[in-house]
């Protein structure tokens, strides 16, 4: 248990750094770059969308190079942690030498693929650090995901708390972040560990498995519900609830509660079986997805409710999703490169549905960023978006889950 316990913070540090570059992203990056260079949801939306279909190819090479690491591991993914920084400071600090849409492009692919290779690798190493401990991938997952929360808390607010304090806020998030990035990497320097006595996996070999197979699917519905909302959140507060000013708290509200609950989630998961309380979990988030259909114009305090709520949800599918993949791979796939090449896969590609997808049918309807005089329409386009399509999708994932079988 040792082992599994030694530098367990190093891993909560890494995991926030990398949710830093995941989730506020998709967040942050559509709105910016259509409220400072005038770029449309829908060009946007179409970017965010072709990434996506490059990630069909690009992750799974991802994951059959790092189960390949060996003695080059550490320099490969501190040169990668250097690139993500880099990207970042690009996207957000540096004016766009060419079209705003060409240079969102180039800097969001150079960032999303050092964010896959390093979450690849990292998710893998996991499989290792936590062995055959009883209930170790639970345990190591509350640490890694708790972490990766507040993560997500810390890079959702920040922008939002600067501006109006500094001139460049978005400069001065993606220099921070850059900081932070290369300190975490620093920390993380002895986890790193190349392949040693395992062979690679074989991707054929982990869709063939049923459990996994199921997983992965599992993991593709229940994340969409997530990506819908972060993508519209803040659309639906300024527009919807007509509440500028807000975003940065209710978005801090959200995920450090999904952060505080992870833990919870964990305890509850070693005794009563991740299947059980994930479902649990699960119907939550539908009843508080379902409740947003009632909200109208200054419904903040309600809609800060809901947040909680689903904030809590959220740290369930966080915490004992990627423990339940990270237990399969350990049983058929030692190596994890292959399998959570995989896993990252399917996790970004509920972002672009939800990018090539809303957006669109948003602007179409009418809906306009920034605009004080939008149409019914588009309103309503909005709070059926942002309610009922996350409610719809989660229902699915609950009948999924309940079909499948696990190996407790």
């Amino acid at each position: 248990m040792k082992a599994l316990t030694d530098r367990l913070p190093a891993f909560s540090l890494f995991a926030a750094v990398l949710s830093g570059a995941g989730l506020p992203i998709y967040i942050y990056a559509p709105k910016y770059y259509a409220d400072t260079y005038g770029v449309s949801l829908t060009a946007l939306g179409a970017v965010l969308f072709g990434l996506r279909l490059f990630d069909v190819v690009q992750d799974p090479v991802l994951g059959w190079i790092s189960e390949r690491l060996t003695r080059f591991k550490k320099l490969a993914i501190t040169l990668t942690a250097i690139a993500l920084a880099l990207a970042m400071i690009g996207l957000f600090a540096v004016a766009p030498p060419i079209a705003p849409i060409w240079w969102f492009g180039l800097t969001i692919t150079g960032l999303f693929t050092a964010f896959s290779f390093l979450t690849i690798n990292f998710y893998a190493q996991g499989i290792s650090k936590a062995g055959t401990a009883e209930g170790g991938h639970v345990r190591l997952a509350a640490w890694r995901e708790s972490g990766a929360l507040l993560g997500v808390c810390i890079a959702a607010v920040i922008p939002t708390v600067l501006i109006g304090v500094v001139a460049y806020p978005f400069a001065v998030f993606a220099i921070g972040f850059a900081v932070v990035a290369l300190v975490a990497a620093y920390f993380m320097w002895p986890e790193w560990k190349g392949r040693v006595a395992q062979e690679p996996s074989h991707i054929r070999d982990i869709i063939a498995d049923p459990i996994a197979r199921r997983l992965l699917i599992l993991a593709l519905v229940n994340a969409t519900p997530l990506a819908v909302s972060s993508t519209l959140f803040l659309f639906y507060v300024e527009s919807r609830l007509g509440a500028p000013g807000w975003e940065g708290a209710l978005l801090v509200l959200f995920f450090l509660t999904a952060a505080l609950s992870s833990p919870l989630w964990s305890a509850l998961a070693r005794r009563f079986g991740e299947k059980r309380v994930l479902l649990a979990a699960m119907t939550l988030a539908v009843a508080s997805f379902g409740y947003t259909l009632t909200l109208s114009t200054g419904d903040v305090i309600p809609f800060a409710i809901i947040c909680v709520l689903s904030g809590a949800t959220i740290g369930a599918d966080l915490t004992l999703m990627p423990a339940m993949f990270a237990k399969r791979m350990a049983a058929i796939s030692p190596t994890g490169g292959q399998g959570f090449g995989l896993w990252s896969l399917v996790n970004k590609f509920t972002l672009a549905f939800a990018a090539v997808v809303l957006l669109p049918m948003l602007e179409r309807s009418g809906f306009t960023a920034g605009a004080t005089d939008l149409p019914d329409t588009a309103l309503t386009t909005l709070t059926v978006l942002y309610a009922v399509v996350p409610s719809l999708l989660k229902l699915l994932a609950i009948g999924l889950l309940v079909a499948t079988k696990l190996e407790e």
